[in-house]
């Protein structure tokens, strides 16, 4: 007889599904954990797109968003450092998208 698993909260299924889903790189990783590094409101308004020798591209609604971030980023990169000791970016370029 197989027993039954207890039920599952359907966030915590997707997480699982989604982080089973993603390449191990140093971008997926970024992209995973955005909103809850930035904030969801910064989130909102721009995302990271590319990753290459630790220069991560973030991509912007509008260029008010990409010039505040711009100024922000000893501050976003800090955080950034914190939630991902080993796959953090060292510097941060935006562009409108």
């Amino acid at each position: 007889m197989t027993r039954r698993r207890d039920p599952v909260r359907l966030a915590e299924a997707l997480e699982e599904l989604t982080r089973g889903a993603q390449p191990p790189s140093a971008l997926a990783e970024i992209q995973r954990r955005w909103a809850e590094v930035v904030g969801e409101t910064i989130a909102g308004w721009a995302r990271p797109v590319a990753e290459r020798a630790g220069v991560l591209t973030v991509e912007c609604d509008d260029s008010v968003i990409a010039h505040e971030l711009k100024m922000m980023a000893p501050q976003l990169l800090e955080k950034l450092a914190a939630a991902l000791p080993s796959g953090a970016p060292r510097e941060l370029r935006f562009r409108v998208g």
